[in-house]
């Protein structure tokens, strides 16, 4: 896991650490000390902590005129040992809604494992952002991710599966990555009626 490095291609766009704005402002990366670990291994020194001991987190761009955020994650995602929910929505969401970053898209594509505990923080997330038109995203994430994720009923306040999965993210510029996603939920929402 210490060779999977946060994807660095926008960084001439939006860095987390140069921006005042964001909880990683002032953030300072070693490139030769690992400190972070996932369990007994390594992650790589870019990721971010916001105080889960599994899940790690990187702020890849964001648009306050447009109010989006796109982020990817890394590690086991433990709400039943360490509510890595809560850490997530203080420490990072609560942040950037403060802003007016009211819609949220997380590349799961690292996200190896999730325990689910209880959908509070979840609802409070949607109650949060609902009625400024926000909503949240999950991309990308494994099948038996999925499957737990849905037995906490999470699909009630987050978008993820099928049709967010396959979303070849890497090589678009971040707003068409955004794009895409809205295009996707906008399909969802069309399906569902």
């Amino acid at each position: 896991m210490h060779d999977i490095e946060p994807y660095f291609r926008w960084r001439d766009e939006y860095t987390a650490e140069a921006d005042p704005k964001s909880p990683f402002y002032g953030q300072d990366h070693s490139e030769m000390y690992y400190t972070h670990t996932v369990y007994n291994y390594y992650i790589h020194p870019q990721w971010d902590s916001f105080g889960s001991s599994t899940l790690y987190i990187k702020v890849l761009y964001v648009d306050y005129d447009k109010g989006y955020a796109l982020m990817e994650l890394i590690g086991e995602w433990n709400d039943t040992l360490y509510n890595d929910v809560m850490y997530l929505k203080t420490e990072v969401i609560n942040k950037m809604m403060k802003h007016g970053i009211n819609r949220f898209v997380l590349y799961c594509d690292n996200v190896l494992n999730f325990h689910g505990s209880d959908d509070c923080y979840y609802e409070e997330w949607w109650d949060d952002i609902k009625d400024e038109d926000g909503w949240v995203v999950f991309v990308n994430t494994f099948d038996h991710v999925s499957h737990e994720m849905n037995r906490y009923r999470l699909q009630h306040y987050i978008n993820y599966g099928p049709q967010f999965n396959d979303v070849e993210w890497h090589r678009k510029t971040p707003k068409l990555a955004y794009k895409e996603v809205k295009e996707r939920l906008k399909q969802r929402v069309y399906e569902l009626q």
